[in-house]
């Protein structure tokens, strides 16, 4: 049973977060065993290197979508040595930390579960980035300077702070460590992080319970609000005239907004002229893709807070491979410190080569969700704006879907990211898409013989 639950978590990991998530992280682990009885989950991990990524980077993933498939609201986490058992952990000492929404424990040869209390934070903050882990060039700097800044007097300058750019820049390591820098200088201040869909998620079941008031009460209470890719309101009219409110109330207090974008606000579409001008009211400031120079010391950074040490020249090697998304550098790195991890390598310009060689040509690239439009458009009469219209009509609704499945296939982008660049639709309606295809390819063998020809000039186009 449990080799079937893991099975359909990695299937829905892979469908919210990307592939590369699940190849690089994921499939490294197993759901050794589930307990009712203590609603405990055991993983095995196959070194510290994974737990710590995973534990760090992921647990609040493992806690919603594990949980839901255990049909537990609340259980534990214990991480397991390969070829470890529950009853072999049960003398060593305790090694525990507090997650998110529920409770975690690590067991390796030095340790032993225990769990731990998780309503103690309610900021939702990681405390994983700070200001001290942030690499700062040429392309961020105007922006950790006002992020510093406001975390001295919150409220008093660059109210509201708008952070924009593209995805992977490093937006919202920013916004966490204004908040741990908030907290650690100002500990009586309430400081809230919250990223845009979950505060549409919230606002719809405050509705839907009629909770309305305690939902206005919560955020018109906090000193510090944080707000990761405000673009996801775009097209919500509610929630859009209840976030109006709760700014106008935290502004004319003087309590502290921070939004991140990944365009500029009067660019995102969807969102009223009122609230548009709002979230330019303030400090505007753009994080651009990184230098050379800026890239080689994120990864010789990033190596270092993972205790390892990163040459120059295979610091060199990785950051010309990737083109702009620091997301994407890190994973590169990552690929390459997990192998020499793995096979007890040291992490040399040979290694780095093997390893980054090996991945599929078409993933290492950046792909371009733009490149799979034009790649339709010999047999498919529609542009990107028709695309991203609210029309429903039967061929375009169809292009539409055609268009989602292949920019499934051919990227690496989650089912969040497709929805969002085709329009703001939300990732039930990118999975239904891809459902329609696959069933409607395996039924039409011209449709299946056109969308090959499709994929294969599109991954053409890409090589190029």
């Amino acid at each position: 049973m449990v080799s079937t639950i893991w099975r359909e978590f990695l299937h829905i990991i892979e469908q919210e977060a990307g592939s590369r998530i699940v190849e690089t992280w994921f499939k490294a682990v197993t759901l050794k065993q589930w307990d009712p009885r203590t609603s405990i989950a055991y993983l095995e991990v196959p070194n510290n290197f994974v737990r710590d990524w995973i534990r760090n980077n992921y647990q609040s993933m493992i806690f919603t979508h594990l949980g839901r498939l255990l049909n537990t609201a609340k259980f534990s986490i214990v991480f397991l040595e390969p070829h470890s058992t529950p009853s072999q952990s049960a003398t060593i000492e305790p090694n525990t930390f507090t997650p998110v929404s529920t409770s975690v424990a690590v067991v390796n040869k030095d340790s032993v579960p225990v769990t731990g209390s998780l309503v103690k934070n309610r900021s939702h903050v990681n405390r994983v980035f700070s200001f001290e882990t942030y690499v700062v060039g040429p392309s961020n700097s105007l922006a950790y300077a006002a992020a510093q800044a406001i975390t001295e007097k919150p409220g008093s300058i660059y109210n509201p702070l708008f952070i924009y750019g593209e995805s992977g820049l490093g937006k919202t390591h920013l916004l966490h460590a204004i908040g741990n820098e908030i907290k650690q200088k100002h500990k009586q201040l309430v400081v809230l992080y919250q990223t845009a869909d979950r505060f549409v998620n919230e606002f719809i079941n405050a509705i839907r319970f009629d909770k309305v008031p305690q939902f206005q009460h919560k955020y018109k209470s906090v000193d510090v609000l944080l707000v990761d890719d405000i673009q996801f309101i775009s097209n919500k009219e509610q929630t859009q005239e209840a976030f109006f409110h709760i700014f106008n109330s935290l502004y004319e207090s003087h309590k502290q907004i921070v939004f991140s974008s990944d365009t500029y606000p009067q660019n995102i579409q969807g969102i009223a002229e009122r609230l548009s001008s709002r979230l330019a009211c303030g400090l505007v400031a753009d994080i651009r893709a990184p230098h050379l120079e800026t890239k080689i010391a994120i990864l010789k950074r990033k190596a270092e807070l993972n205790g390892e040490f990163l040459s120059d020249d295979v610091a060199h090697f990785i950051a010309s491979r990737v083109v702009s998304n620091i997301r994407e550098l890190e994973g590169s790195l990552i690929r390459v410190m997990a192998f020499a991890s793995l096979t007890g390598n040291d992490v040399t310009i040979e290694l780095a080569q093997k390893v980054l060689h090996r991945i599929n040509p078409y993933k290492a690239m950046r792909t371009d969700l733009e490149t799979v439009i034009h790649g339709m458009s010999t047999y498919y009469p529609y542009s990107l704006n028709d695309l991203r219209s609210k029309s429903r009509s039967k061929d375009l609704s169809f292009a539409r879907q055609v268009a989602m499945f292949l920019m499934k296939k051919v990227t690496d982008k989650s089912l969040r990211d497709i929805g969002e660049f085709l329009g703001g639709r939300d990732h039930s309606t990118v999975m239904h898409a891809l459902s329609k295809i696959d069933l409607h390819r395996k039924t039409d063998m011209d449709f299946e013989h056109k969308l090959k020809k499709m994929e294969h000039e599109i991954l053409n186009s890409i090589s190029r």
